[in-house]
């Protein structure tokens, strides 16, 4: 599914969800306290560490009827670290970086905190 269209006087640019997805996963993997993306298993009702190449998983990106956009995080964090101050800050990066890259407003961002690990 695309994300966007966008008119030019030369054409015009699509951008697919999963470009903003895996955008917006690099960023998330840049915020401290951010271990990775989870990939959640609702037959066993766990959650896995995903790998960087997978981590578009653990992240869900739609388009609203507004043309704003609504990214969901599924993630594990670092053990030891204030939750609130980690996501409040993930959320802070995504939401310039993504409106920066893609050019497209940002309605909302749920961040589900799937798990806690201990990193060496």
């Amino acid at each position: 599914m695309k994300l966007s269209n966008l008119n030019t006087h030369i054409g015009s640019i699509s951008i697919d969800n999963e470009v903003v997805a895996q955008y917006a996963g690099s960023v998330a993997y840049e915020c401290f306290g951010i271990v990775g993306m989870a990939g959640v298993n609702m037959t066993e009702g766990f959650a896995n560490l995903l790998k960087r190449e997978n981590m578009t998983k653990g992240i869900d990106v739609k388009l609203n009827k507004d043309n704003r956009l609504v990214i969901d995080f599924h993630v594990i964090v670092s053990y030891g670290v204030n939750i609130q101050a980690v996501c409040e800050n993930l959320i802070q990066s995504v939401k310039y970086k993504v409106e920066e890259f893609t050019g497209t407003k940002i309605e909302k961002i749920n961040i589900y905190v799937e798990g806690v690990r201990l990193i060496d």
